[in-house]
């Protein structure tokens, strides 16, 4: 079947639902990219503040507990559950009945989340020693962190909050408000971290460190509430409103229940890892300060393509095979769907190779300031390879999970997540004890339950709808992959020559970045467009078209999509 016409349009003469979601992950990708920046300018302030040692690790644990319940209760779950239903009602109900549902489902995560953050609060002790037993070993460690960890819980109901509004945008198709939040979330975060910190957090004799971690809360604060305007002019504003038997919550309580055991499993994986990270020591036995905060730094960096790409197609496509799901039309939800999913495959496996070459580059240039040594930047550059291994994975299964709910589905992504436990217990474990890899081979273990997952998930949903363009698919993937290694190739050579004649200096890092990834994308870019792989077709009939058409130019579509 094909995707659409040559000139991209449906059949009434408009844009094809599935050129809708490209456009509309082209808002997204554009906002994610304003905030994954803002994200390493933040990242950029702590390296040279606090480098890779014991206070950050401290922090980045105490970070990491709120965030890992979040991903159960907020921008995982939640947001998993909420927008197939939500998108539901408004197409079969009416916008007066999904508001009445948005008010239903904030009342309860007021009353649910709010009541987590207390408890949490209150256990944060056992949560630090579940998450990095290690600590205990590094005097003032554990309890750095667990008082880090206090301060920081708020953020998980803020939070929270922030992702149902992300969600209400979402299904009413306004997309760049809600990306654009986290870039809220980054500059609050830091402007009130630091302004805290250097004013009254000196007179009041509070460090700096939890002066940041002050930061964190009130940053949460600025995403969710820089989202409300947008919300009150679509015509919903919030009523408190509690009933546990309304239809529309039971069934969002439905899907949430597997849902959260799915993500849990995920957690699972981030703690047993988080525990090895922490415990990690020398030949002489004693604890290295440092790995938790290499893998964090690593997985930091590798959020910039995942959230502009996987993230970016993943909120633009949930919507609209919701929509599909929902009025049954089977056809479109197949389409819709196979073609962000080779979306992302285009734009994320030549990412992983840069990210894998130009790593050390890259790292050099962003971290490597203040405290944050060149020992570090190596480290953190091995890491990030070993991430990039499954960056198509993840962003793949940004895309293929919430299919499954859009079908009412949560029990098979919870069972492959569940099944993710064992594979991650065994990859970690072997690289890490068996083959000595420390931090790489947790960095290769998470990439390996990321691959396991998206193979695992696509089998079964292609086995579910009954096919999904898999010919199609392959044949494109097979041209990206000689694309990609192609334009490693050209930029290993690029980056080689820059520091051969600029030698090991700053200038040479920041060079190598500005010369080897414009040059590697016009590589990928031409042969990619002669080797006329379909995705990149998709990409111009959906983005580019209509901007030649607005300046009266006729494009030329030369490729038949599959």
């Amino acid at each position: 079947m094909a995707y659409t016409s040559s000139r991209g349009a449906s059949r009434t003469g408009g844009p094809s639902k599935s050129e809708n979601v490209m456009r509309s992950a082209g808002v997204v990708s554009a906002a994610v990219f304003l905030s994954r920046i803002s994200g390493l300018v933040r990242e950029m302030i702590m390296a040279r503040l606090f480098g890779a040692g014991q206070a950050y690790d401290a922090f980045l644990l105490g970070f990491r507990i709120p965030n890992l319940t979040r991903d159960l209760f907020a921008e995982g779950a939640l947001s998993s559950a909420f927008v197939p239903v939500f998108t539901q009602y408004l197409a079969t109900k009416g916008k007066r009945e999904a508001a009445e549902l948005s008010n239903l489902v904030a009342t309860a995560l007021l009353l649910v989340v709010g009541g987590i953050c207390i408890l949490g609060m209150i256990f944060s002790p056992q949560l630090v020693w579940l998450l990095a037993s290690g600590f205990a070993r590094v005097p003032g460690k554990f309890e750095l962190a667990v008082t880090l960890t206090r301060i920081m819980f708020p953020f998980l109901l803020l939070v929270a909050l922030a992702a149902q509004t992300m969600g209400i945008l979402n299904a009413l198709n306004q997309f760049g408000i809600p990306a654009l939040s986290s870039t809220f979330f980054n500059i609050g975060s830091v402007a009130f971290g630091l302004g805290f910190g250097y004013t009254v957090g000196r007179w009041m004799d509070v460090s700096l460190i939890m002066s940041m971690a002050w930061g964190v809360v009130a940053g949460g604060a600025v995403q969710w509430l820089f989202q409300a305007p947008s919300l009150y002019r679509a015509g919903i504003s919030y009523r408190p409103r509690l009933d546990f038997a309304h239809p529309g919550l039971r069934k969002i309580l439905r899907l949430m229940g597997p849902a959260i055991l799915g993500n849990a499993a995920v957690q699972i994986n981030v703690l047993v890892n988080t525990n090895f990270a922490s415990s990690i020591a020398d030949a002489a036995g004693h604890v290295i300060n440092g790995p938790v905060s290499w893998l964090s730094y690593a997985f930091r960096f590798m959020q910039l393509p995942l959230g502009l790409f996987g993230v970016a197609i993943a909120s633009a496509t949930l919507p609209s095979i919701s929509r599909s799901a929902a009025l049954q039309k089977m056809d479109e939800f197949r389409l819709t769907l196979s073609r962000s999913l080779g979306m992302v495959l285009l734009l994320t496996i030549p990412s992983s190779v840069g990210l894998a070459v130009l790593g050390p580059s890259m790292i050099g240039a962003v971290y490597q300031w203040g405290r944050f040594r060149a020992a570090d930047t190596h480290q953190v550059a091995m890491a990030l390879a070993c991430y990039a291994v499954g960056l198509a994975g993840y962003s793949a299964i940004k895309i293929l999970a919430p299919a499954f709910y859009a079908l009412n589905d949560a029990r098979t992504p919870m069972l492959v997540s569940l099944v993710s436990i064992l594979v991650n217990l065994a990859a970690a474990s072997t690289m890490v004890k068996l083959a000595g890899l420390g931090h790489l081979g947790l960095a290769l273990s998470t990439s390996a339950v990321a691959l396991f997952g998206s193979v695992a998930l696509f089998l079964l949903l292609r086995r579910r709808i009954q096919r999904m363009h898999g010919r199609a698919l392959a044949a494109s993937v097979a041209k990206i992959l000689c694309a990609s290694a192609v334009m490693g190739l050209v930029c290993y050579l690029s980056s080689s020559g820059v520091h051969h004649w600029l030698g090991a200096r700053k200038l040479a890092q920041i060079a190598d970045v500005a010369i080897s990834i414009p040059l590697g994308a016009t590589v990928y870019y031409a042969l990619c467009r002669a080797m006329r792989v379909a995705e990149l077709e998709a990409a111009w009939v959906a983005l580019a078209a209509p901007l030649a058409r607005r300046f009266s130019v006729n494009p030329r579509h030369r490729a038949k999509l599959p």
